[in-house]
C-alpha cells in the first residue's frame, strides 16, 4: 500500500461515460482515483507517483490494457493489477496473460466492482502482515 492510509487506484478507461461512473464509484467508496482515457496516458502517471491498483479496461486505443499491465509490472511491481472488459474472448487472452489480475466483466454492478477492489487491497494487506 502507498504510504498514506488511502489507498490509491489508477484507472484507465477510452468510454468517458464509464470512466466517470467508475472514477465516482470509487471515490465515494473512499479511494483515491485518478483516470486516463488511454494506456499511453497512464504510463507517466506510473513513472511519477505510486499506485496500489491499475483498474483498466482491455481494449482501449494506442495501447490496451494488456500491454499497459505489463508495462504496469516493469515500472511498478508492487501495484496490483485489475481488468474490466465487455469482450469475453479477451478476457481468457488476459487470464492467460497476466494470471495473477482479476477480470471483471461488462456489465457488472458497481456494488461488484468496489467488492473486488476490496479484495485485491485485503489480499494486499494480508501478504504484507
Amino acid at each position: 500500500m502507498t504510504k498514506n492510509s488511502t489507498p490509491r487506484i489508477l484507472l484507465a478507461e477510452d468510454e468517458e461515460a464509464m470512466r466517470v461512473y467508475l472514477e465516482r464509484a470509487l471515490s465515494k467508496a473512499g479511494y483515491e482515483v485518478s483516470s486516463v482515457d488511454r494506456g499511453t496516458e497512464a504510463i507517466p502517471l506510473l513513472e511519477s507517483q505510486e499506485f496500489d491498483l491499475l483498474l483498466s479496461d482491455i481494449v482501449m486505443p494506442e495501447m490496451d490494457g494488456i500491454e499497459l499491465a505489463q508495462r504496469c509490472a516493469e515500472i511498478s511491481p508492487r501495484t496490483k493489477v485489475m481488468f474490466i472488459t465487455g469482450f469475453a474472448a479477451v478476457s481468457l487472452r488476459a487470464s492467460r496473460e497476466q494470471p495473477h489480475a482479476k477480470v471483471l466483466s461488462k456489465p457488472f454492478h458497481l456494488r461488484d466492482l468496489v467488492l473486488e477492489v476490496e479484495r485485491v487491497f485485503e489480499e494486499q494487506r494480508q501478504a504484507s502482515l
